[in-house]
């Protein structure tokens, strides 16, 4: 039996391989159909990729609470008799961080951010950067830790100590060749003893750019208490604070426009808020909304985001994107098959003669069935075979050209393979079965 495969399969490339050009057009439809379902399936792959690198950034079990700066004010018609009230909100401060984990049940543990655009400056060499006031759970929260050194002790946060920990990208800048730890570098107007190096974090530009992230390996980071002592406190009046309240008081009623006050007056940044594991996020999510909205008499200052709520839907979107562009490239393959049935159709009343010698031999119609089934096999294979390489160059191209991340797994070159392979069989079938019942005293007679 399988030298009589062998055999036929011989039969079949070597007809092939005499109408090379009609053979090649012929597997143009599965060589296009299978690199188009790999390529196709490596975009969704890299899409799901993301989404789980996106969940892994933001946590699962995390919300994330951020001011808005601009408000949007309704008009309210003034009742007789009656002026209206001003409301004025603190922002975002450290007492709200203080009250999410006091009050909202199911908290595990609550990070405020504090962010400062600040340049770093050590041995001669400047830049720009963001020092990142932190507590405790931060590095927990955000999935990374310390590479070198220590991480930040209970003594430096209550004492609000001149330390930080740099991102790996800082010390590649500033202590490429030499260690960080130990060392100082001035950030802004003051000195920072270098306690740890960060773990570095890769993330890709997509990342980045749809959740909103910074490069966190070019942050310097640096207790919350430090920040708020040594750097920048938005929730302290100045004197300058006082000089200008005092100048916009001045102007009131001079001029009938305003425009809205959108200065960042939150002490804090950022609050990630942490639950504990099978908390319900949605009703989490509501009292903390709720209970700030109360605490900034009755303004909207804040947002509370949930990543978990946010990676469903887009992953939800991303599944349909990924059904429709499979489909599309299956109907590649499916036109291929009708190809290949269309040529073997035509092989066949061509080759009626062929056909009739070797019935007249003793050649049975399961054998005229396996040899053009193999001819349909060996067309679906070869083409497979080129698709597997179009696919393969069709997604590197894509990841360079768009930078959409593009990941070929094994698992997509085995299923477009066996796919194609299947269509040889189902769509040469019955071209074979319809050369298996010609009579053989008609075959030799056709002309």
């Amino acid at each position: 039996m399988i030298q009589k495969l062998s055999y036929n399969l011989r039969m079949a490339l070597d007809s092939l391989l005499q109408r090379p050009l009609r053979s090649f057009l012929t597997s143009l439809g599965i060589i296009f159909g299978v690199g188009a379902v790999i390529a196709m399936m490596a975009i969704g792959q890299g899409g799901q990729e993301a989404i789980v690198e996106q969940m892994r950034i933001l946590g699962s079990d995390n919300l994330i609470i951020e001011p808005i700066l601009e408000q949007k004010e309704e008009d309210v018609k003034e009742e007789s008799g009656k002026e209206e009230v001003k409301r004025f909100s603190p922002g975002l401060t450290m007492l709200d961080a203080k009250s999410v984990a006091e009050i909202v049940p199911g908290v595990l543990s609550v990070s405020p951010e504090v962010i400062v655009e600040t340049s770093f400056l050590r041995g001669g060499k400047k830049r720009s950067g963001k020092l990142i006031g932190i507590e405790a759970p931060f590095f927990e929260q955000a999935s990374f830790g310390v590479a070198k050194g220590n991480s930040f002790t209970s003594e430096q946060f209550a004492t609000a100590a001149s330390v930080c920990i740099i991102g790996h990208g800082v010390k590649a800048k500033f202590f490429a060749k030499e260690e960080a730890v130990g060392k100082q570098i001035k950030v802004g107007k003051n000195w920072l003893m270098v306690v740890g190096v960060a773990k570095e974090r890769r993330f890709s530009q997509a990342s980045r750019d749809e959740l909103g992230i910074r490069d966190f390996d070019m942050d310097i980071y640096t207790p919350v208490s430090t920040v708020l002592l040594r750097f920048k406190n938005r929730a302290r009046v100045s004197s300058e604070d006082l000089r200008r309240a005092a100048m916009d008081e001045g102007d009131e009623g001079e001029s009938n426009t305003s425009t809205p006050q959108t200065e960042n007056y939150h002490q804090i940044d950022r609050l990630v808020v942490t639950l504990r594991e099978g908390s319900d996020m949605f009703a989490s999510a509501e009292v903390i909304r709720r209970m700030l909205f109360r605490r900034h008499n009755e303004m909207v200052d804040t947002q509370v985001r949930i990543p978990e709520e946010i990676l469903s839907q887009k992953q939800a979107a991303t599944n349909i994107y990924n059904i429709v562009l499979i489909s599309i490239a299956a109907l590649s393959l499916l036109i291929g098959g009708i190809g290949i049935m269309n040529i073997m159709l035509a092989s066949v009343m061509e080759r009626i003669k062929e056909i009739g010698v070797r019935l007249s031999l003793g050649a049975t119609q399961r054998d005229i069935v396996i040899q053009f089934l193999s001819e349909a096999v060996a067309l679906s294979i070869v083409g497979g075979v080129l698709g597997v390489l179009v696919g393969l160059a069709l997604s590197a191209a894509i990841q360079e050209l768009s930078g959409v991340r593009a990941v070929v797994t094994a698992f997509s070159i085995v299923l477009s393979f066996m796919v194609s392979f299947m269509v040889g069989v189902i769509f040469g079938y019955f071209p074979a079965r319809k050369a298996a019942r010609q009579d053989p005293v008609t075959s030799l007679r056709y002309e």
